[in-house]
C-alpha cells in the first residue's frame, strides 16, 4: 500500500450502512496509514460532527434514514469544509453528477479499485489542507488589516488602486516623505515583503477595496 498523503490532523470519515465495505474501506486506507472513523448511518455522523473536523468524508449516497445526498445537503448549511467523495452504484450516478454541482469534491462507482480510491484520497486532503490554509491567511490579514490606523488604511487603499506616492501624497494632502513614512508602516503591519504580496493578501480579502 501507498504511504499516507494525510496531514498530521486529517483524518478519513467514512459513512455507509453496508458493514462488509466500510470494515473493507477501513482497513484499506488504515493500511495506507490514514487515521480513519467509520459510521454506520448518516445520522451517527451528524451527531458526531465538528467544525473543527479535517481530513474528508467518504459518503455513501444511499443509506436507510438520511440518504447521503441529505446529509450532504445539511452539512452544507452547518457550513462543513470536508470534501465530500461519494459512493454510488450503477443508478446512482445522475444523483452523485447533481451533488458535484452543489459543491462535493466527486463520486467513485461501485465496484472500485483500491487505488482509485487512495487517489481521490489523496487528492481530497490535498484539497482540504489548501483550503484551510487560505482560510488561515485570509483570517491573518483581516486580523492585521483591523490594526492600521485610519491614514494608513487610506495609503493602503490607495496603493491597491495603484496610486505613486506623489499620487497618494496629492489626494491625501500630505507630504511624498509622509507618505512613504506611511508605506512602510503598512507593509510592515501587513507582513508584506514585497508590492505584489500585499496586494494579493488584501484583494483576497476585500475584491471590492474602494479607490479614490
Amino acid at each position: 500500500m501507498s504511504e499516507s498523503h494525510a496531514a498530521p490532523d486529517q483524518q478519513i470519515f467514512i459513512v455507509d450502512d453496508d458493514e462488509a465495505l466500510r470494515d473493507s474501506l477501513v482497513w484499506m486506507l488504515e493500511s495506507s496509514g490514514y487515521r480513519v472513523a467509520a459510521f454506520d448511518s448518516a445520522e451517527a455522523f451528524l451527531a458526531a460532527w465538528s467544525d473543527l473536523m479535517a481530513g474528508c468524508l467518504v459518503l455513501d449516497v444511499r443509506m436507510p434514514g438520511m440518504s447521503g445526498l441529505e446529509l450532504f445537503e445539511e452539512l452544507g448549511r452547518r457550513r462543513c469544509t470536508l470534501p465530500v467523495i461519494f459512493i454510488t452504484g450503477h443508478g446512482d450516478v445522475p444523483m452523485a453528477v447533481a451533488a458535484l454541482k452543489k459543491g462535493a469534491a466527486d463520486f467513485i462507482e461501485k465496484p472500485f479499485a483500491d487505488r482509485d480510491m487512495l487517489r481521490l484520497v489523496a487528492q481530497c486532503l490535498e484539497q482540504e489542507r489548501a483550503s484551510r490554509g487560505k482560510r488561515r491567511q485570509e483570517a491573518d490579514t483581516a486580523r492585521r488589516l483591523e490594526h492600521l490606523t485610519q491614514r494608513e488604511r487610506e495609503v493602503l487603499d490607495l496603493i491597491i488602486a495603484g496610486k505613486l506616492n506623489k499620487q497618494i501624497a496629492d489626494v491625501l494632502g500630505i507630504s511624498i516623505k509622509t507618505v512613504e513614512v506611511h508605506r512602510a508602516r503598512v507593509m510592515e503591519k501587513m507582513g508584506a515583503h514585497s508590492l505584489a504580496e500585499l496586494v494579493q493578501h488584501v484583494v483576497t480579502v476585500e475584491p471590492a477595496a474602494p479607490t479614490r
